[in-house]
C-alpha cells in the first residue's frame, strides 16, 4: 500500500470534494427564495471533505476517526437535504439519485477507514 502523506491522496476526500462541488452548482441554481434549503446543502457538503481533511491532518488516530464520524454525519445529512430538495421539486430526480448514491458511497468508504484505523491502532499502535 503507498505511503500516504496528504489528506489529498485519500479517496475519500477526493470523492466528497466532487460530492462538495456538485452540490455547490446545484444550490446555484436555486431560486433565492429557497436559500434557506441552500445553507445546510452547502454546509454539509464542504463539511464532508474538511473533517476528512482535519481528522488526518491532527496525526492522533482517536481524532482522526472523530472526524470520520463527523464526516459521515454530514454525509447523512446532505443526503437528508438532497432528499427534500428533490420531493420539493428543487432537485430533479436523476440528480438527486445520484448525488444521494455518492453520498452513500462517500459514507461507505468512511466506515472502511474507520474500521482501518481502529483494527491498526489495536494491532500496530499506529497513528495516521
Amino acid at each position: 500500500m503507498q505511503n500516504i502523506t496528504s489528506f489529498r491522496q485519500l479517496i475519500v476526500w477526493q470523492k466528497s470534494m466532487d460530492l462538495a462541488s456538485r452540490c455547490f452548482e446545484l444550490v446555484r441554481k436555486f431560486p433565492r427564495s429557497e436559500g434557506v434549503l441552500g445553507y445546510p446543502v452547502r454546509k454539509s457538503a464542504i463539511s464532508i471533505p474538511s473533517n476528512v481533511a482535519e481528522g488526518f491532518s491532527r496525526h492522533s488516530t482517536p481524532s482522526y476517526v472523530q472526524h470520520l464520524w463527523i464526516a459521515h454525519a454530514s454525509a447523512a445529512e446532505l443526503e437528508t437535504q438532497v432528499e427534500l430538495g428533490r420531493r420539493l421539486g428543487l432537485v430533479a430526480e436523476p440528480v438527486a439519485e445520484a448525488l444521494i448514491a455518492d453520498a452513500r458511497e462517500v459514507g461507505r468508504i468512511i466506515i472502511w477507514f474507520v474500521r482501518w484505523n481502529g483494527r491498526r491502532t489495536i494491532v500496530h499502535g499506529h497513528h495516521p
